[in-house]
């Protein structure tokens, strides 16, 4: 199984709704929320984000094995843990 990780805000909708995606589907994530961060921890974040995601600094920020998905996209999550083979 590929690791997943997310960069999160504890107020944003669909961050909860990406959180609750991969619980549904039984798959084990971690996540920081980053307005819970302090704020030389949240720099260190947006760095992370601009490098990773082509400057891309939107919520929720999702890191599956290599491959970043930003915003709230169920079926590239899909895609990407091979939840969709055979399936279409």
């Amino acid at each position: 199984m590929v690791k997943v990780f997310m960069y999160t805000l504890s107020t944003c909708p669909w961050c909860r709704k990406t959180k609750q995606f991969f619980r549904d589907k039984n798959i084990p994530f971690e996540f920081v929320d980053y307005d819970l961060q302090s704020e030389e921890e949240q720099e260190k974040i947006m760095e992370e984000m601009s490098r990773l995601g082509s400057g891309s600094m939107a919520f929720p920020f999702v890191r599956i094995g290599n491959s970043i998905v930003v915003g709230y996209n169920p079926e590239k999550y899909s895609d990407l843990l091979g939840l969709n083979k055979g399936k279409k």
